[in-house]
């Protein structure tokens, strides 16, 4: 029995291994040769209903090729990278970016007439002076009421006692050798007066020419609250309208935008400062702009010192140190008294109290548009022997003019 069982599956493997040959035989005849790609379509078959889980349309057999036979797609060529626009310089140091942000060096206006220009910034000093005086003298009888109008006018605009008593005098002398008066003789006469009265003669030249024992030094003092500072910075554009090399001086140390105010000025117009600590020694910072005056060679060096009370005798004393200090360098050329024009007879005591401490070799005048007075002109020099040599006419960068006493007198009293 065993043998029989054994014999029986044998036989039934025998049989599968025969029928697989076979099978295996009709697929190898069936594929074609691997150089033919013959399409294989797939037979029709009717639509079916899809079912659950199935996609709508049954699935149907794509022709298939070999990895040899599949053609690589071409590779692309890389389109061009955009252009970069180039980054701008950065400054490679702090000194760098400071002086980028330095503005631009103007050019101040010319000197040369610039009164002239400026005449219509006295035009409220006419009504005072010029033309008060005019429509006095243009009466067709001048008696004693008249005359004392005249000084009275003359007084209100700051001439001074003596210089009004002179001026009187004169014109009383003159109207009645003159006889019948036009308008326009009136004037000439008034004009001839008014500038023989101011003076023609005096040196009012900003002596700022560098001499053999290095730059002309120019002091600006000044109490505070006449414009002093900025004074000192409308002269450093006159000077360079005028083709000088500047450097300022910040020896105001008591006031803490003072170095900065000037600074500011200096930039503007291509000078350089020297500034010290706040609340430093005014005269050391005074020596060391000189001292860098000399190794630059400018022409000019302008100091600005402290706007000084002059009632206080130790801060007058200290004006006096650095003067001293200074002329260890070489001797000062220039000694600027700048006075507000408004303050008046004021003024005048200022200007002697400085005149005690220094030698004041010239006057600046400030704020003579508006409602001041052209009188102290007059004044301050009778007072101090002393010219005016600058005066201020408005709060613009060059609205700093050479006092010329004829343009002056022609402003006052009109055309």
């Amino acid at each position: 029995m065993e043998y029989v069982i054994l014999a029986v599956v044998i036989a039934v493997i025998a049989i599968c291994a025969i029928a697989g040959l076979v099978v295996s035989g009709r697929r190898r005849q069936q594929l074609p040769p691997k150089s033919q790609a013959p399409v294989i379509t797939a037979p029709k078959t009717t639509p079916q209903e899809p079912q659950v889980g199935e996609e709508a349309a049954p699935p149907t057999e794509e022709p298939r090729r070999t990895v040899e036979e599949v053609e690589l797609p071409a590779v692309p060529e890389a389109p061009e990278a955009p252009s970069v626009p180039e980054a701008p310089e950065v400054p490679e140091t702090v000194e760098a970016a400071e002086a980028e942000a330095v503005p631009a060096v103007e050019v101040p206006e010319p000197t040369a007439g610039r009164l002239v220009r400026l005449r219509s910034r006295l035009s409220r000093s006419q009504n005072s002076i010029g033309k008060g005086l005019l429509s006095l003298l243009s009466r067709e009888h001048l008696d004693e009421d008249t005359w004392e109008e005249i000084e009275d006018t003359l007084l209100t605009a700051d001439v001074g006692v003596a210089p009004t008593q002179e001026l009187v005098e004169r014109l009383r002398t003159r109207v009645k050798v003159l006889g019948t008066r036009t308008p326009e003789e009136l004037r000439a006469l008034l004009r001839e007066e008014l500038v023989e009265l101011i003076g023609q003669d005096a040196d009012r030249t900003v002596h700022s020419v560098k001499h053999e024992e290095g730059p002309a030094v120019v002091l600006v003092v000044g109490v505070n609250g006449v414009g002093k500072t900025t004074t000192t910075g409308k002269l450093a554009r006159v000077l360079v309208a005028d083709g000088r090399r500047v450097v300022l001086g910040a020896a105001d140390t008591f006031r803490a935008a003072a170095a900065d105010q000037l600074q500011t000025w200096g930039e503007r117009v291509g000078a350089r400062t020297v500034r010290g600590p706040e609340g430093g020694d005014p005269a050391s910072i005074a020596f060391d702009a000189v001292k860098e005056g000399i190794a630059e060679g400018v022409d000019t060096v302008l100091i600005d010192t402290a706007g000084r009370l002059h009632t206080k005798t130790g801060l007058m004393d200290e004006l006096g140190k650095v003067k001293r200090v200074v002329e260890k360098h070489g001797p000062v050329d220039e000694v600027l008294l700048v006075l507000d024009a408004t303050t008046g007879q004021n003024g005048l005591i200022q200007a002697r109290v400085f005149a005690e401490v220094v030698d004041i070799t010239g006057i600046v005048l400030t704020k003579l548009d508006g409602t001041a007075k052209g009188g102290i002109v007059v004044a301050v020099q009778r007072d101090l022997g002393v010219p005016v040599k600058l005066i201020g006419l408005g709060e613009g960068a060059d609205d700093l003019a050479p006092f010329e006493p004829g343009a002056f007198v022609d402003a006052l009293i009109g055309d």
